[in-house]
């Protein structure tokens, strides 16, 4: 159960419940056969909705490049500024984030050197823009 605050760590004990990506992970290649070319599903990190504006969370583990399909997709996707991407490149286990980027108004911004505050400083501005605050 989540806190008064949405906060919600994963529950999931993989010493007593097998591996997650095994046990619980759909398997959305399953259905790379229902669309054309190279197109599938792709996995979502985390996303966020306020006042109808969407916060998505592209998280990278080895590398600070989005695919170039993730990048078409998110581009086009947050060109009505509807949908913001945060690109968060670090190691997921300790949370030492290295580099954010951004894709909003239809234009990708390049990984810069950042750490978990400048991401959580970077995501409470986003929320107040959703919310209309300045």
């Amino acid at each position: 159960m989540s806190g008064d605050n949405g906060y919600n760590p994963m529950r999931w004990q993989c010493s007593k419940k097998g591996c997650f990506n095994t046990k619980r992970r759909p398997k959305i290649e399953h259905f790379s056969e229902c669309f054309p070319g190279k197109i599938s599903f792709g996995d979502v990190d985390g996303i966020v909705e306020i006042n109808s504006k969407a916060l998505m969370l592209e998280w990278k583990s080895d590398t600070t490049e989005l695919s170039r399909g993730q990048r078409i997709m998110y581009e086009r996707l947050s060109r009505t500024n509807q949908v913001t991407v945060i690109v968060l490149c670090g190691d997921a286990e300790t949370m030492n984030i290295q580099y954010m980027g951004w894709v909003f108004g239809g234009k990708y911004t390049e990984p810069e050197p950042s750490s978990l505050n400048d991401a959580r400083d970077a995501i409470v501005s986003w929320v107040n823009w959703a919310k209309g605050e300045k």
